[in-house]
């Protein structure tokens, strides 16, 4: 695995002719990016609040995939919102049926596959992404997180007095490991569409480089 790692959405936006990319290339990239998944899924990581569900909704709409998040799959597979399974079941028992779930999704792609926070710390399903999928870890800083997810209530690991102190500890935990994702992409306040084509070059970048060795 070689990461691909793309530093700011925006770069790919230069305001000059020869770095803005026209709607014909950006069309041409994604066509191109749809044929070498080869049946592969594209597999967002990410913390809570780094925008796996939004943007990926809009990279799927521009590869022409079906959009899939996983929680919402666990979700109806149990009959239980999220937090409602944390509270009854325990935190191992979501792991669980989290891992089945995206095993199961992966077996069904291609998809657009937004994964929970806590997905890929799991080692059977990163080995299974890497089998399986291309997965895109969707970087953001702590303060945009923060500000992200104060505008939810349904985060189970967030329901005490101090968020900052506990999105704080994930970084220190999470970070590392899903730096072992196949790209990076910084995930930045901004529009969602400058995430998307970071995404889109940043995978074409992979793959090209994955043809070269």
């Amino acid at each position: 695995m070689r990461p691909t790692n793309v530093n700011s959405p925006a770069s790919s936006l230069d305001a000059s002719p020869t770095g803005r990319r026209s709607e014909e290339s950006h069309g041409g990239t994604a066509a191109r990016l749809a044929d070498r998944l080869g049946g592969r899924s594209i597999v967002l990581v990410g913390l809570m609040g780094a925008g796996k569900t939004t943007v990926g909704k809009r990279l799927a709409q521009a590869l022409t995939l079906p959009f899939v998040d996983a929680d919402a799959e666990i979700e109806k597979a149990a009959g239980e919102t999220i937090p409602e399974i944390f509270e009854r079941h325990g935190e191992a028992y979501f792991r669980d049926g989290e891992r089945r779930v995206i095993a199961r999704l992966l077996d069904e792609g291609p998809y657009v596959l937004a994964t929970g926070g806590g997905a890929f710390m799991d080692a059977a399903t990163r080995a299974r992404i890497a089998e399986r999928g291309i997965s895109v870890w969707l970087r953001a800083d702590l303060d945009v997180l923060l500000k992200r997810v104060a505008r939810r209530s349904n985060r189970p690991l967030l329901q005490q007095s101090d968020p900052r102190a506990v999105m704080e500890r994930l970084i220190e935990e999470r970070y590392p490991v899903y730096a072992g994702s196949h790209v990076t992409v910084e995930s930045i306040e901004g529009p969602h569409e400058a995430v998307v084509e970071a995404i889109i070059l940043a995978l074409d970048t992979y793959f090209n480089d994955q043809k070269a060795t």
